[in-house]
This record gives structure tokens, C-alpha cells and sequence, in this order.
């Protein structure tokens, strides 16, 4: 099936947080799209992928990420969302997502881009701590938070936003239950109809990474991570807010349409530098760089959608299985097990080996397994996800080296 999603990437930043590994490309605290030759060479790249790519439906949701989509002025984001209408068209009531930075933007640039067509906004905040924004690496502050989230809450009061979202990390150096809970306070204040609660993740060749093989960060032991999520369970379930994905809570009818997209295994468009699309269920990853980008783009008609590093699944397969799997049970409903694993083939004696792999889980309340649908009790199992993952990971890893059936492969 063709895609009816799209995610556009804007890999530019004023500068790296010390935890992020995503493609980007940061050009000073002083850049601005109105201004950057960079963005100015990056933007006819982007557009002409777009225009040559293959067509399909018309887009039900748009996200643009990043990087630091907010360095754009509110014209360039208008020619991109032009861009993917001309090709693909826009559907009624398509969700368009924006990714704001809280020191990237001002009121009158945030007119802009909801006058260009944007109706939902993600905000990175991270925290409202400047101690901890400073130990992040980010630009911004509390204070600049706290007003950027007033002018969205202001934009949603006056119907010219439908709905957005706050970041928060969780997890952080010296973080410890009363601040958390001060920090979600806060964030309760502000009203965003949707919050995105992640757990700091170290990831390789970043700064984080650096510092922690050098002993110089502290990270709050696993019982209190645990402890952690649970309050944020508790606090915002108190507030009205739906735990509907892992990292992921929602007032009634704001949940993401297009992270929903990601979770439920349907395939999606990926423009840009370092994007990662699945169109017609063909996982592809973009070049990382400007210079690969370019390369690919001027392949010609198709060029980056064809040209990409294939990572996953065949024409037609969608999501692979394992993938599939542990998107599922990332979400609050689960999934239905049995149903993926006639699409697979395999044999139901397999499941009965995974469901005993896992009984400790589930004997302990953390995985249900109600019929066909396994899921994962919420909060407890959502907050101990990771290990459940890693078990089913490890026992798909095992099933490959059979056949799909699980008959032993036959020798060479």
C-alpha cells in the first residue's frame, strides 16, 4: 500500500546537545534560515527529491524533524509543505507537525507558520532546569520554555493551533524524585495537550557517550529509573493525560497521528538528509551527509526513495517481523501475536516456546496475554519495556538462524 504519511527532515541546528546522535549539521548560535547559505543550498535538494519521487495518495500526516525545523522562516516551510502537496496533495484535516526549538522562534515567526499550514507542534523542551538544559547542551532556557509554551498554549486557545506537544527527558544526571516531579509540575502547568516523556538514552560517539567512559556522568541507578517513570505515570495519569506508547501520553484526541503511523507498521515517506522512509514496505535510510545527500538526489527521477541503504523489509513484506513486534508492544493496546505470526508462517508451538521464555514477566503481572493479544501492563511492564524487548529480540535472533517455519536450515 502507498504511503500516506511523509517526514521531511531539517538536519540544521545551532548546535549538538551533548545526548544526540541524529543527522544534523550545526551552524552556530547565530544562524538563521532567513540567512544561511546552507539551508538556502540545502532547500532546492530537498524540493527536487520531492518532485521526482514516486507519486501516491495524498498525505494524511506531515512531520517536520530535525535537527531544528524552527531555523527555517515560516516561507521556507510554507515552500516545502507547496512541495509535498504538488506532488502527493494534502488530505482534509492532515496533521502538519513542526518541531520547534524554545530558542528558535518568536511570536511572530510562530504566526508564520500556522499561517503556512502547520496545526501541530512539537516542543523540545528537555527540561525547565537551567542547570540541567546547560549539562544538555542546549541553547535555550528555562525561562525561553516557559514563554514559547505560552504563546502555543495562547496559539490553541484562539483555534489557530490544534494541538501540541512538550518534550521532556527523564533519567538525567543527579536526578532524583522530588525534582522530577517539580519538573512535571510544571509541565502540567503549561496545559500541552500531549506530552513525550523520554528516557535519556547514551548513545555512541556522542558527548554523553565521552563522559560517561571518563566516570564524569552520574546516572541514576535502574530501581530509581523505574521509580521514576511511575511518577510520571501517576502524575499525568492524575491530569487526564492517556500512557497510549511507552514514552508517549495524550489528553483525549490528541495521541499522534503520525507517530502512529511508525507504531502500527505502515509505511511512511522519508525526505531529507539522514530521513529514514518505509514506502511500499521497503525500509530505506538516507546518506548522513549533505555531500551523500546530493549525490543521491541527483541520481535522477526516484533517486533518493530507490538509491537508499535498503535496512529492512522487501517490496510488498511491510515492517519486518521483529520490527513489527516490538513497535507493538511499545503501544498500550499490544499486539495481536498469533495474527503476525500467520503472516510469518510460524508454527504455534514457536509461540508457546516464546510465551515460556517470557512466563517470569508475565507471572510477575508485567505481560498480559489476553487471546491472541500480548501486551504489556501499563505502567509497570511499559516501564520495564526494555527488558521484554530484549528477550523477545534475542529469541526472534535465534528463530532466523532456521527457517521461517522453525524447521532447521538445511545444510549447504
Amino acid at each position: 500500500m502507498d504511503p500516506r504519511s511523509a517526514y521531511v527532515h531539517i538536519p540544521f541546528c545551532h548546535r549538538r546537545c551533548f545526548y544526540c546522535d541524529f543527522p544534523v549539521v550545526p551552524l552556530g548560535d547565530r544562524a538563521d534560515g532567513a540567512s544561511s547559505g546552507s539551508i538556502a543550498a540545502y532547500l532546492p535538494l530537498l524540493h527536487r527529491e520531492i518532485a521526482s519521487s514516486p507519486a501516491g495518495p495524498p498525505l494524511a500526516t506531515v512531520y517536520l524533524g530535525g535537527g531544528t525545523p524552527s531555523m527555517l522562516t515560516g516561507a521556507q516551510v510554507a515552500g516545502i509543505l507547496e512541495a509535498l502537496e504538488c506532488r502527493y496533495g494534502l488530505a482534509p484535516g492532515a496533521e502538519l507537525t513542526l518541531e520547534l526549538d524554545p530558542a528558535s522562534f518568536d511570536q511572530d515567526r510562530l504566526a508564520d507558520y500556522l499561517a503556512a499550514g502547520i496545526n501541530r507542534v512539537s516542543l523540545g523542551g528537555q527540561s525547565f532546569d537551567d542547570r540541567v538544559l546547560a549539562d544538555l547542551g542546549r541553547r535555550h532556557r528555562g525561562a525561553d520554555l516557559r514563554e514559547a509554551a505560552g504563546w502555543l498554549r495562547q496559539a490553541r486557545r484562539r483555534g489557530h493551533l490544534a494541538s501540541w506537544s512538550l518534550d521532556l527527558i527523564q533519567g538525567l544526571p543527579r536526578q532524583g524524585l522530588a525534582h522530577w516531579d517539580g519538573q512535571l509540575a510544571e509541565a502540567i502547568a503549561l496545559e500541552p495537550p500531549h506530552l513525550s516523556v523520554y528516557d535519556l538514552s547514551i548513545e555512541p560517539g556522542t558527548v554523553f557517550e565521552r563522559r560517561l567512559a571518563l566516570g564524569q556522568l552520574e546516572l541514576p541507578p535502574e530501581d530509581l529509573a523505574a521509580d521514576l517513570m511511575d511518577l510520571t505515570w501517576s502524575r499525568l495519569s492524575a491530569a487526564g493525560f492517556g500512557h497510549y506508547e511507552v514514552s508517549n501520553y495524550a489528553l483525549p484526541g490528541h495521541a499522534s497521528r503520525h507517530n502512529r503511523v511508525y507504531w502500527s507498521g505502515a509505511g511512511w515517506w522519508g525526505f531529507g538528509m539522514g530521513a529514514t522512509g518505509a514506502p511500499r514496505g521497503r525500509r530505506r535510510a538516507h546518506p548522513r551527509t549533505r555531500a551523500g545527500y546530493a549525490e543521491a538526489v541527483g541520481a535522477g527521477e526516484g533517486g533518493v526513495a530507490e538509491r537508499g541503504v535498503e535496512t529492512g523489509g522487501e517490496e510488498g513484506e511491510g515492517m519486518p517481523f521483529d520490527e513489527r513486534l516490538m513497535v507493538g508492544l511499545r503501544c498500550r493496546e499490544g499486539v495481536n501475536l498469533e495474527r503476525l505470526a500467520r503472516q510469518e508462517r510460524l508454527a504455534p508451538a514457536l509461540l508457546d516456546g516464546l510465551r515460556a521464555r517470557l512466563g517470569d514477566y508475565e507471572r510477575r503481572g508485567l505481560l498480559r496475554v489476553e487471546g491472541p493479544r500480548w501486551r504489556l501492563a501499563d505502567p509497570q511492564g511499559l516501564a520495564l519495556s526494555n527488558g521484554v524487548l530484549r528477550e523477545m529480540l534475542a529469541w526472534w535472533q535465534e528463530l532466523e538462524q532456521t527457517s521461517p517455519r522453525g524447521q532447521p536450515a538445511p545444510a549447504p
